[in-house]
């Protein structure tokens, strides 16, 4: 069965941003869009309270469902939209869709300001379990927040795509992650934006003779190791143009900071399965909270 884009919703403003993010990813790959709404199981005495009316309950989120695809194909005639309604624990359907999805598209929470958006802990639960690609997006995102603005320094869909934004590790780079970032940016035919942060080691002291030199030489270091990592890709996606940004810095502000004209973030997440189970990096952690594009997981060995 060929994959989706799969996008979960549900009655908020962040879900409806992520059904209309998912719809144009869903053009720019040239796959069907996958609507998926989750009803929780009901317990029985519940089931019984005439005043939560559970026939009701079904009836709206029918409703729901069926006005957002009708809207999706109102806005993008001729994608192919398919709807499902499935009943279950909401993470572990999500999680279980995402394995079917090419990508799976979750709402987050917008607050706006300088505070960045935050994730919920249904989106952050997913995020964390799903080996597949899962991508963020916060309230009131619009088509118009990817690209450029037009001449007249107005908001514009038809632009040219914002860069696409990679958090990178050079010391464990992956090729699932670069990959996927690479790709993502040839569809946009937008550059891509290596981002790598690198720290001074703790014996280094400024104001010392010869401390200058030696943190240009680790700058010239790290800035080699990632054109080194980055040149096998450049020739796999020679029409897309990569801007490497080898940074000295704290990693998440970095990532941060460099991010704040992207269409897309795209960070990575390492799949573990020892006892502690699966967790979300602080590096990708802080991205989900205070990066405001969409941003992107990519779960990797």
């Amino acid at each position: 069965m060929s994959r989706t884009i799969t996008v979960g919703l549900d009655d908020s403003p962040e879900s409806r941003a992520a059904v209309e993010w998912a719809a144009r990813e869903a053009l720019l790959r040239r796959l069907p869009l996958t609507i998926v709404h989750v009803r929780e199981p009901m317990p029985r005495y519940i089931g019984r309270t005439p005043l939560l009316d559970p026939e009701g309950y079904r009836h709206r989120t029918e409703q729901l469902v069926r006005a957002s695809a009708d809207g999706v194909q109102l806005h993008h005639p001729g994608l192919d939209v398919i709807t499902e309604q499935l009943t279950g624990a909401v993470p572990d359907v999500l999680c279980e869709a995402a394995d079917r999805a090419e990508l799976l598209v979750l709402g987050s929470r917008g607050l706006g300001g300088l505070r960045g958006f935050v994730a919920g802990s249904v989106s952050l639960d997913v995020v964390a379990r799903a080996e597949r690609p899962v991508v963020l997006v916060r309230a009131g995102e619009r088509a118009a927040d990817e690209h450029e603005t037009d001449p007249s320094g107005a908001p514009s869909a038809v632009t040219a795509f914002r860069p696409v934004v990679l958090g990178l590790d050079i010391e464990h780079p992956d090729d699932t992650l670069l990959a996927f970032a690479f790709d993502a940016a040839a569809r946009r035919k937008a550059a891509l934006r290596a981002v790598h942060a690198w720290s001074e080691p703790t014996t280094s002291f400024h104001g010392i003779s010869g401390d200058g030199a030696h943190h240009d030489s680790l700058e010239r270091g790290q800035a080699s190791v990632l054109t080194q990592v980055l040149q096998p890709w450049r020739q796999k996606f020679p029409d897309v143009e990569v801007i490497e940004a080898s940074r000295c810095g704290s990693a998440p502000q970095v990532l941060v900071d460099e991010s704040r004209d992207a269409s897309l973030a795209v960070v990575g997440r390492r799949i573990r399965t020892g006892s502690f189970g699966a967790h979300i990096g602080h590096v990708t952690h802080c991205a989900l909270h205070h990066i405001a594009a969409p941003v992107a997981v990519v779960a990797h060995g």
